[in-house]
């Protein structure tokens, strides 16, 4: 990590922590991590595109570790993190990205692939379905609400918060244990993600990404699909997102690709990345 370099970027009237690396002249590639990871949350893939020629630019999101935590369940409504990556593009002078996002970001990059299809090359999503199935999933399915049940959890005020953050943040690494496989999470990872939570107002700004989901108008879009080229990589063991949800999703892509990892948990890109890297490689040199 030694030749990343580290700096702050102004956008959307924030300030976040982004990481980058790769020749500057490189095809850029933005990566989106998810709750409740950060930047680091990418680690396995970005020497591995650096490798491959990428200019790979990846933010801490509002909220997390370094990055600006504003107050308030309103500054983390969805088309203000579309605007925070939209403001990225524009601090690097990029017009068209090849873009990436797990989890809660994936939700992010599939509203920014729709809403500024202009301003993405291809489009890679990881363990998380386009956000009018999720939505369609949870009025319908028992389910899914059951396996989903922590968001409603996150909506009491101050309750989740102090349970993340007490006896040493263990309900967090208990979490990310739990929901991987034995191997996804080692002592000197959670140790990482430990700092981030710790830094003040983290864990509430991340908690309120889930709380502003609720709250927030819905805006209505004319049209759902996607139509830049999408991939999406999905491990099958997840325990909080049923897989059929990535059939919906493909089937609204013009041009989409599915591939499943039947022995891999929602952290994907940890439990293999060799074959992650490839697939985001080969998808994005197409």
């Amino acid at each position: 990590m030694d030749d990343y370099e580290y700096a702050f970027i102004e956008t959307n009237s924030i300030r976040l922590h982004v990481v980058t690396a790769g020749d500057p002249n490189g095809k850029p590639a933005l990566l989106l991590h998810g709750f409740p990871e950060f930047w680091y949350g990418w680690r396995d893939q970005i020497p591995a595109l650096v490798a491959a020629g990428y200019r790979v630019i990846v933010p801490d999101q509002r909220g997390y570790n370094l990055s600006d935590k504003p107050r308030g369940v309103q500054s983390f409504q969805t088309e203000k993190l579309v605007r925070d990556v939209i403001g990225l593009l524009d601090h690097y002078r990029i017009e068209k990205v090849n873009l990436a996002g797990h989890d809660w970001d994936a939700a992010v990059a599939w509203s920014v692939a729709t809403r500024f299809p202009d301003r993405v090359e291809r489009l890679a999503i990881l363990n998380v379905p386009h956000p009018a199935v999720m939505l369609a999933t949870l009025r319908s399915s028992f389910r899914q609400m059951l396996k989903s049940w922590y968001i409603g959890l996150f909506q009491i005020p101050g309750l989740p918060d102090w349970v993340l953050r007490v006896n040493d943040y263990a309900a967090g690494r208990r979490l990310l244990v739990s929901s991987g496989k034995p191997d996804t999470f080692t002592p000197a990872d959670l140790a990482k993600y430990k700092k981030a939570w710790a830094q003040p107002g983290a864990i509430t700004a991340m908690i309120n990404w889930y709380r502003a989901i609720f709250r927030e108008r819905s805006v209505q879009q004319t049209d759902n699909r996607v139509h830049v080229p999408v991939l999406i990589l999905w491990g099958k063991r997840d325990i909080a997102l049923s897989a059929e949800m990535a059939q919906r999703s493909i089937e609204l892509c013009d041009n989409g690709r599915l591939v499943f990892f039947e022995n891999s948990s929602h952290w994907v890109q940890h439990d293999e990345p060799d074959e992650v890297n490839r697939q985001l490689i080969a998808f994005f040199n197409n």
